[in-house]
């Protein structure tokens, strides 16, 4: 997108929709962990570990897709480029930590942290996908579709899903 219109209106763009994400989040208890360009990195369970974080962490990705399914069709019926929006999801634990000694970071690190960032670029637009582990938690509550086997950090083949709110019973 950097390349088809200005620095201002991309970081516009990037501004509404990380305001969006922001209030959706906070809607389903969960934590940002943080921004890195157009990347939004969250995660469920923190800083207090409970039971539902598989669900609210699905919900969440659901709204989200929802909420830029809704701003990309007002971006084309002003004749505005619309964003491909690529999410993935992977439960697993993770490390917290506050990190540096000037502006600390409140930061989340780990094997699952990696697996995810790998899932992401095997992702399509507008869907949110999951790892089998997601899958595991949330299959009796909404439909998923298999996405197949994807090679994860060159190391390991996982299992993914795509979701999808249409059950009566998702979430």
């Amino acid at each position: 997108m950097s390349e088809k219109m200005s620095a201002e209106d991309l970081v516009k763009d990037i501004d509404t929709c990380f305001s969006a994400f922001d209030n959706i989040i906070h809607k389903y208890g969960i934590e940002k962990n943080k921004t890195i360009g157009d990347a939004y990195l969250c995660a469920g369970g923190l800083p207090n570990a409970n039971t539902s974080h598989a669900d609210e962490v699905v919900k969440t990705a659901l709204d989200i897709r929802d909420f830029m399914t809704k701003y990309n069709k007002e971006k084309l019926t002003q004749s505005e480029l619309p964003f491909e929006m690529r999410m993935s999801i992977h439960a697993d634990s993770i490390t917290t930590s506050i990190v540096g000694v000037k502006k600390f970071t409140y930061d989340i690190s780990g094997d699952t942290v990696n697996v995810e960032n790998s899932m992401e670029s095997y992702g399509e637009g507008g869907k949110v996908k999951i790892s089998e582990g997601n899958y595991e938690l949330i299959k009796a509550k909404c439909n998923c579709t298999p996405r197949g086997k994807v090679m994860v950090k060159s190391k390991i083949e996982i299992d993914m899903y795509f979701v999808e709110r249409s059950k009566i019973a998702c979430l």
